[in-house]
C-alpha cells in the first residue's frame, strides 16, 4: 500500500518513532519536509538525543507544538538507546498507542494482533491482510 511515510523508513524502529512524533497532530503534508530535514541533520538516535535543544526547536518551529515535539524527539531518542523498550514501545517517552501500533505494523511480524485506532494505520493493516490472503490464494 504505497503512500504512508513509514513505508519509506525500511522498518527502522527509531525512524518510525520519529515519524510518529512528527505526524502527531500534524498532517503528513506539513510534517514531511521537516521530518526529512531533521533526519538529515540527526541521522541516528544518539545524534538526536545529543542535539542542541534550541537548534532542533528552530528546525521544526513552523509545524507547531515545538516545545513538546522537541522534548519528545530528544528524550525518546535517549530512551531508545538506554532502556529496554522492545516488549513495550510505549515505554519510550512520547510514544503512545499510535507509535506502538506503527512499530508493530512496520517493524515486526506481530502486525496481525494490532488494533490501530489511527485511520491510515487501519487501512495499512487491512492492506496487509489482503496481501497475505492473496499470497495464500496464489501460492
Amino acid at each position: 500500500m504505497p503512500g504512508l511515510l513509514q513505508e519509506q523508513l525500511n522498518a527502522d524502529p527509531w525512524k518510525i518513532f520519529v515519524c510518529c512524533i512528527f505526524c502527531n497532530m500534524t498532517s503528513r503534508k506539513t510534517a514531511e519536509p521537516y521530518f526529512w530535514k531533521v533526519l538529515e541533520r540527526y541521522p541516528t538516535p544518539k545524534d538526536m538525543a545529543c542535539a542542541d535543544f534550541n537548534e532542533l526547536k528552530n528546525m521544526i518551529k513552523d509545524i507547531g507544538l515545538i516545545q513538546r515535539r522537541t522534548k519528545a524527539l530528544k528524550k525518546m531518542s535517549y530512551d531508545y538507546i538506554n532502556i529496554d523498550w522492545k516488549d513495550n514501545p510505549a515505554k519510550l517517552y512520547g510514544i503512545g498507542k499510535y507509535g506502538s501500533d506503527a512499530y508493530y505494523l512496520f517493524c515486526t511480524d506481530e502486525w496481525e494482533s494490532v488494533k490501530p485506532k489511527d485511520y491510515a494505520l487501519k487501512l495499512y493493516q487491512e492492506w496487509l491482510f489482503k496481501e497475505k490472503t492473496n499470497e495464500h490464494i496464489c501460492a
